[in-house]
């Protein structure tokens, strides 16, 4: 009696964990997919910290537990890369978790072998290991406003400079 009472705890546990994991992908507009191996202490704080200033968050969960919540939503496109070591970044835009991964790498090269991204869940579809990268390349949403701002104010700016020279040329 206290075995089956024993695994039907264990088992609410998991399906809690399932759970908590479906809620995180609801709530996240990408999700990468990063394989880990040998990473240190310091490097993984590093990680976590840089993660959670960009308001995302880095776990790791059982890849049969995230196998079975994408399978609960629909999505069985994660079932080759759920295999082996994987930690998973939960970010509140499409590019942030992507690009501080690549960040991360470029400013300490040791870290190259030791976090490689697998894969990513952006926008309700499947992105392969080589979309992520291209997705690190891509500036965050507010340096893109910034360029657009900046593309609509240099006319403007422009046309003033011009106007204020033909005023100052007739006094």
């Amino acid at each position: 009696m206290e075995k089956e009472k024993k695994i039907s705890e264990n088992r609410r546990a998991k399906m809690a964990a399932v759970e908590e994991i479906k809620e995180k992908i609801g709530n996240s507009k990408s999700v990468v997919l990063v394989h880990y191996e040998k990473l240190t202490v310091l490097e993984v704080t590093d990680l976590r910290n840089r993660f959670k200033n960009a308001n995302c968050e880095y776990k790791v969960y059982k890849n049969t537990l995230v196998r079975k919540a994408f399978d609960e939503i629909g999505v069985t496109d994660f079932d080759n890369d759920l295999n082996g070591a994987t930690a998973f970044v939960f970010c509140p835009d499409e590019t942030s978790g992507c690009s501080i991964i690549a960040k991360s790498v470029k400013e300490n090269p040791a870290l190259e072998e030791k976090i490689v991204p697998k894969s990513a869940y952006v926008g309700g579809a499947y992105v392969d290991a080589a979309g992520v990268k291209k997705l690190a390349a891509i500036p965050s949403r507010e340096v893109l406003i910034a360029k657009m701002l900046g593309c609509l104010q240099a006319p403007i700016a422009n046309l003033a400079y011009v106007l204020n020279a033909i005023a100052g040329q007739k006094s």
